[in-house]
């Protein structure tokens, strides 16, 4: 079992740290016969909310990348890469580090990624990115707070570990973890990907005026490590009031495919047959 594990937050964040050291234990405790191996591959720097985005790989022939070592992860390679999570992942992924891995792990990342931010999140981008190559994937995250217990998180990631591995190929799993003790966590539950506000638009000009020609917007993102917004409106069973509630929810997720909804058909083939009278013209 091989597994590459990256991040949104950078090689030198905390999380990635708690991470890879429950990894190498994990490596550590492997049964006899078994093959158990782990490489880090993660930015170099903070990609936060990048979601699957790889830059523009056609204007650089090269990306920069520089030996790293976690304490107490010093037996796995690390390497930290220019580039966002997701391209990360896929360069992890191709074995341009001397190892495919079986499956990608992404986080532990500082901040839930529940709700809308699963699309934006650079953490869960990376995963659906590995996915595209064949691979499983688990994003972790976890609650924000004044001292973030990365270390649960990083356990429960590992208690998944071999039912991911026993799972169809690209299955996807969306770990989050609210910012409590092991003894104080109520357990883990499956969630719904809820409508929690972790993310915001632009706020609107100000005093309602007219916007000029040219000028600056007011991003109402939150703090680079957000908290859940307000989950009063959700069901118990979504991510976000299952976070809030200090249970860890546990999400299947998957990557862009055709929409097969049936009720489309008529809006396809009606715009089949606009464009297709535009081009007999």
């Amino acid at each position: 079992m091989k597994i590459l594990l990256t991040n949104d937050d950078g090689v030198l964040a905390p999380g990635i740290a708690a991470l890879a050291r429950a990894l190498a234990g994990w490596i550590e405790r492997c049964p006899a016969g078994e093959e158990r191996e782990a490489l880090v591959v993660a930015p170099d720097r903070n990609y936060s909310g990048m979601s699957s985005a790889v830059g523009d790989v056609f204007e650089l022939p090269t990306v920069h990348y520089q030996r790293h070592w976690i304490s107490g992860a010093e037996s796995i390679p690390a390497y930290g890469v220019q580039a966002p999570p997701a391209l990360c992942a896929i360069i992890g992924s191709l074995g341009t580090f001397s190892m495919r891995p079986d499956l990608v792990i992404s986080g532990i990342n500082a901040g839930a990624n529940v709700g809308r931010s699963v699309l934006h999140s650079g953490t869960v981008g990376a995963i659906l990115s590995a996915a595209q190559l064949g691979l499983s994937g688990l994003a972790v995250s976890v609650q924000w707070g004044e001292d973030v217990h990365y270390d649960l998180a990083a356990q429960l990631a590992i208690e998944v570990l071999d039912e991911l591995f026993r799972a169809p190929s690209r299955t996807l799993l969306n770990l989050n973890v609210p910012n409590l003790t092991r003894e104080h966590l109520r357990g883990v539950r499956r969630g719904r990907i809820s409508t929690a506000e972790v993310l915001m638009a632009a706020g609107p000009a100000a005093g309602g005026e007219p916007l000029a020609d040219e000028g600056e917007l007011p991003l109402l993102l939150g703090a680079a490590s957000p908290t859940v917004g307000d989950v009063s409106d959700e069901d118990e069973g979504d991510d976000g009031a299952l976070v809030v509630a200090g249970f860890a929810s546990l999400t299947p997720i998957v990557g862009p495919h055709e929409n097969t909804d049936a009720s489309l058909d008529d809006v396809i083939h009606t715009a089949l047959g606009v464009i297709s009278r535009h081009l007999a013209n």
